[in-house]
């Protein structure tokens, strides 16, 4: 493994774990935001913390990262794309859900000098890997040395090498529209069968494989795929997060699922949509431990 590599959050590489809960912030009004990020910088260990930061914060720093853009529904999209920014972003990693409230909890204490509490979300691995439809979750992820070659920036330098950019939507499904559908009609929407996970041959160009196939794009767009289930009483979804070392590839996929690139709407939003989306960047960590926010003009 590469030294740029070996600087990234190690959490991001990890499989999904059993249980997550994704907390959201909002930068206190007026508030210097640096005593707050120098602290979780020492506290956040990248694995069972994984640690985003927002355009707008970094902004707020008096500073840029190169390839980081707020969430937009791309020019042209025929479905909704709500944006749902935030200043900061944990997605906590663990076995149990009762543990990962409390330190949920401890977090929002220690940040509370700057930051306030936007969204919490609790998520699961569901039957080794599955949408809560059954259908296996990421299954084009890219693998081996191909894995951190696309979640993790490389050549950029001091800083920036060993981070990533993350794209977060929060996807709310319909069950009982996706219930209605046939057996066939499942698959044919997703693009492969759900009893062995094969993909399909003939299936309609609005089928979700078909949307998103990673090498059909040019150049191609592959991400690492990390979505992990939600479950809120009787509502239910999926939180969809994409790594990758450049922003443009989850881009240039949700402008074809929209039907922005030529009018075909993917057949997901036949039984579900997203009702938010945030982008942020992951920093690297620091050799001797802890987050490197040299980046964004900060140091430990």
């Amino acid at each position: 493994m590469s030294q740029s590599t070996s600087l990234h959050q190690a959490g991001i590489l990890d499989p999904v774990p059993a249980h997550a809960r994704y907390l959201s912030f909002e930068l206190h009004p007026g508030v210097d935001p640096r005593a707050a990020l120098t602290q979780l910088a020492g506290q956040a260990d990248g694995r069972d913390t994984v640690v985003g930061l927002g355009a707008g914060l970094i902004a707020t720093l008096g500073a840029a990262v190169p390839g980081l853009r707020p969430f937009t529904a791309p020019a042209g999209a025929r479905v909704e794309l709500p944006a749902s920014p935030a200043a900061l972003w944990l997605w906590l990693r663990g076995g149990e859900p009762g543990e990962l409230l409390l330190r949920g909890r401890a977090w929002q204490a220690r940040l509370a000098m700057a930051f306030e509490p936007r969204h919490e979300l609790a998520a699961f691995c569901h039957q080794g890997g599955r949408d809560l439809t059954g259908y296996e979750d990421g299954t084009e992820n890219p693998s081996g040395d191909a894995a951190p070659a696309t979640a993790f920036v490389q050549g950029a330098g001091p800083g920036l090498d060993g981070a990533s950019f993350v794209a977060v939507q929060q996807w709310l499904h319909s069950m009982a529209r996706f219930d209605a559908m046939s057996a066939a009609e499942q698959d044919h929407a997703i693009g492969r069968r759900r009893s062995d996970n094969e993909e399909l041959d003939d299936v309609p160009p609005s089928a979700h494989v078909q949307r998103t196939a990673q090498e059909s794009f040019d150049p191609e767009a592959f991400v690492l795929r990390r979505s992990m289930p939600w479950a809120e009483g009787a509502a239910c979804g999926l939180l969809f997060a994409a790594f990758a070392a450049r922003l443009d590839a989850f881009e240039a996929q949700l402008a074809r699922m929209a039907g922005a690139e030529d009018g075909i709407v993917d057949a997901l939003f036949q039984f579900t949509r997203p009702v938010g989306g945030a982008t942020f960047w992951c920093p690297p960590m620091r050799p001797e431990g802890g987050l490197d926010l040299r980046a964004v003009r900060l140091t430990a």
